[in-house]
């Protein structure tokens, strides 16, 4: 049985339009620099989850898409770039601090925006929505999944 996750993405640095021109549109999620979004990643993710692809800290956050988990975890590749956002010096390829994992698009969607969800009661329970949430991933229930898919029609 898969999990689902709700997956937060700045459009700026990837947008669901970034994922679906992306080759076999899929796109690995680096960048994750806590450490208990890594540790869903590492030890609860597995293909074939689902992912609500969602864009956040931009002037209408929501989520704009569908996605899967493809393929295991890996070092996160941007901890070892000096030229990158994400490097980490303390982080080394023998003990790598930080993970990726592959994200494929299933469908670009209507934006459900942050307000619509705050509305559903039976989406009150869902953690992107919850005061002081600041987790890039978080666990999505079955219930919130199918709730969610319903407001998107379909």
């Amino acid at each position: 049985m898969p999990n689902y996750w709700l997956m937060k993405s700045e459009p700026d640095e990837v947008s669901i339009d970034d994922l679906a021109a992306a080759a076999r549109q899929t796109l690995p999620w680096t960048g994750v620099r806590n450490y208990q979004a890594r540790n869903f990643m590492r030890d609860a993710m597995r293909p074939d989850d689902g992912v609500l692809f969602y864009h956040s800290s931009c002037p209408q956050p929501g989520v704009a898409g569908i996605a899967r988990i493809v393929g295991g975890v890996a070092p996160d590749e941007t901890q070892f770039d000096p030229g990158s956002l994400y490097h980490d010096p303390a982080s080394s390829r023998a003990a790598p601090r930080w993970l990726q994992i592959d994200v494929q698009l299933v469908r670009k969607t209507r934006l459900l925006p942050l307000a619509e969800m705050r509305e559903a009661p039976e989406l009150a329970s869902m953690r992107v929505l919850q005061r002081g949430n600041r987790l890039s991933i978080t666990p999505v229930t079955a219930q919130e999944w199918a709730a969610v898919l319903k407001r998107l029609g379909g």
